[in-house]
């Protein structure tokens, strides 16, 4: 070849290749954001911590200016081929991963900063993915600025923000759609058992009103154990009108118990929302969770909760929230303050919270 041709090759392949390049860059998006908090909490809680042990993925410290969540990743959208890497520092993800089962190559410490790794397929209607990604199951978000409030409900944090598995989603038109998600489990990546899960979801969206059915059937029993979950989750989001919107969910599992009676466990909750001004929102909140035999919160008991939210977006990546909320159990399961003389603290009934969080995304 001669010498003085070999430049004309490589300038005509770069060419060739430039369009392919520039659709990839197109598709390319860097994500992240910082999630900071303060919360006090009015039962000075002796532990310096809020809500129940594995949960309170926001404002889960007292008395102190924290980091909920600090995020940074990188996706692409499938054409055909696409991927999502998100991954997250703070106290909120080190809640989200305390539950994985630890084993060889598993557990808190091998996943602790993954909020989604996944790829993803798009062909037409159907769109598959692959890795761990969102729960398709509840109303709320693990991110904070995609949520009403700043602090999430029981039912929010006692079922899954992320899950682990295949995906397959068909859009029948615009506005209806199916999932079908084949899991290791409910809210795990590693898996404790040698039985997989089923999830499903129905869904309807138009400009008003949203509905969504979703399910999860799998064994959550460790080892040979068998623990059947069967779970249902229902969503109903309408935007009555242009500054009124209200969302209402419930929730109803039963998981059978090696040599005694099933549990049980059902809430239902309410949101409203309404947009004061371009830039301001208030939403109040209102839930009962039952929980008959202690399998998700760890007592037996029925929480409710009051939460009144105002929420202010000074700028575009900007969101400004304060909180009030208040939590009540049939049971003693809040931290108490300190008592003198060597004493334990005394758990409470109750706790109430005031947060103010700020939120930076792009």
């Amino acid at each position: 070849m001669a010498p003085d041709l070999a430049p004309h090759l490589l300038h005509l392949l770069l060419t060739q290749a430039s369009p392919e390049v520039t659709s990839l860059l197109s598709r390319l998006q860097v994500e992240g954001g910082v999630d900071a908090c303060y919360a006090y909490n009015l039962n000075r809680p002796d532990s310096g911590v809020s809500f129940l042990p594995g949960t309170g993925t926001t404002a889960r410290r007292h008395d102190e200016l924290t980091v909920n969540l600090a995020s940074l990743g990188v996706n692409l959208a499938p054409e055909p081929v696409g991927f999502r890497v998100l991954l997250g520092f703070g106290t909120g993800i080190d809640v989200l991963h305390r539950a994985e089962p630890e084993a060889d190559a598993t557990g808190p410490d091998v996943w602790r900063y993954v909020q989604q790794a996944s790829l993803s397929f798009a062909r037409g209607p159907l769109t598959l993915e692959a890795g761990i990604y969102p729960s398709h199951i509840g109303f709320e978000s693990f991110q904070s600025q995609l949520n009403w409030t700043y602090t999430r409900s029981w039912m929010g944090e006692l079922s899954p923000y992320y899950q682990t598995g295949l995906k397959g989603t068909w859009r029948f038109d615009a506005r209806w759609s199916a999932q079908l998600h084949l899991l290791n489990g409910w809210q795990t990546i590693g898996d404790n058992n040698g039985g997989k899960a089923l999830g499903t979801q129905v869904a309807y969206a138009s400009d008003r009103l949203g509905v969504s059915l979703n399910t999860f059937v799998g064994n959550e029993g460790s080892d040979d154990t068998e623990a059947l979950r069967l779970f249902a989750d229902t969503v109903v989001t309408l935007k009555a009108t242009d500054a009124v919107s209200i969302a209402v969910t419930a929730d109803v599992g039963r998981q059978a118990r090696p040599g005694t009676s099933a549990a049980l466990w059902y809430a239902a909750g309410a949101n409203v929302r309404v947009q004061v001004a371009a830039p301001v929102a208030v939403t109040a909140r209102a839930e009962v969770y039952r929980d008959r035999e202690g399998l998700l919160s760890g007592t037996a008991q029925t929480l409710s909760e009051g939460t009144l939210t105002l929420e202010v977006k000074p700028a575009e990546h900007l969101v400004l929230k304060a909180e009030a909320r208040h939590d009540h159990s049939t049971q003693n399961v809040f931290d108490g303050p300190a008592r003198g003389g060597g004493q334990p603290p005394l758990p409470r009934q109750h706790q109430t919270l005031v947060a103010v969080g700020a939120v930076a995304a792009f």
